[in-house]
């Protein structure tokens, strides 16, 4: 069996994961590319590349197939409390804004969307804080959306039960008032885990994206770097109409939306840079 991908081979498989899921392989990846579709060959008794593109592309099984090489060919390492001052802009400058507006027009909703959320600690983490900054959270209602083009990932995300490295960051108040250890491994707090709902979806589909509206935040941190210009202004676009006005969007570090878009305005709350609508 030889997996050593040809050019023409890299290309069929990398236009397929682009097209149907706004990612963007350079020939430059193709080792990378090729070690996890050797992966996949063994898993699916593939004896050709040949043989395991027509499975991808022009079988029945391909939409479950792609899923199973998405898990392989995306990074989905994240942590609890991860960008710790982007979290702290959010929690005492946006979040306070935010709820501040919205008692002044008399809405109750809360809406926040975690685009790109791994395997769940980004959206835990903001019901953690929500918890935190929020004294009077029962009268709030509040929806957090966390969608994943990783329906594998996103399973792992429900359970709820992370190894130690994913907890390095948890403020010790918190670990011990939102987890329980045990042995080496800490299991998240029911409550918090109710506050989430994980969904499927990709940020390239375009009908998903039209169904999403009314958000006052939206956090896609460390995404965008995987997509091409063309595919990170759509996603930014589809942003842009997805959010309340005065919403804010989070986004990695070393992400910038103004090379793409000048859709959303850019300020400074407290020590951190924020997109705003």
């Amino acid at each position: 069996m030889n997996s050593d991908l040809t050019v023409r081979e890299f290309e069929a498989i990398a236009g397929h994961i682009y097209k149907h899921s706004g990612i963007r392989f350079e020939l430059g990846k193709q080792y990378y590319v090729s070690k996890r579709v050797a992966a996949r060959m063994e898993a699916t008794r593939c004896q050709t590349v040949d043989e395991y593109v027509r499975l991808l592309t022009a079988s029945k099984a391909g939409p479950e197939e792609f899923q199973q090489l998405i898990t392989l060919v995306t990074t989905n390492e994240s942590y609890f409390f991860r960008d710790f001052d982007q979290l702290a802009a959010f929690a005492e400058h946006c979040l306070p804004e935010v709820i501040e507006r919205k008692v002044e027009e008399g809405d109750n909703r809360l809406r926040i969307w975690s685009a790109g959320c791994s395997s769940g600690e980004e959206p835990y983490t903001i019901a953690i804080i929500l918890r935190e900054m929020l004294g009077d959270i029962g009268r709030w209602n509040i929806d957090i959306l966390a969608t994943d083009i990783d329906q594998n990932i996103l399973n792992k995300a429900r359970i709820g039960v992370y190894e130690p490295r994913s907890a390095k960051e948890v403020p010790p108040e918190y670990l011990e008032r939102y987890f329980v250890n045990r042995g080496d491994q800490y299991y998240l707090n029911s409550d918090i885990k109710a506050m989430v709902e994980f969904r499927n979806m990709n940020l390239n589909d375009q009908a998903q994206m039209r169904r999403m509206r009314g958000f006052d935040f939206i956090f896609c941190r460390n995404v965008l770097i995987y997509f091409d210009d063309q595919s990170r202004k759509r996603v930014v676009d589809n942003f842009y109409l997805s959010m309340e006005k005065g919403g804010y969007v989070f986004l990695g570090s070393s992400e910038s939306i103004g090379r793409i878009s000048n859709a959303f305005t850019l300020c400074r709350r407290g020590n951190y840079l924020v997109y705003r609508k």
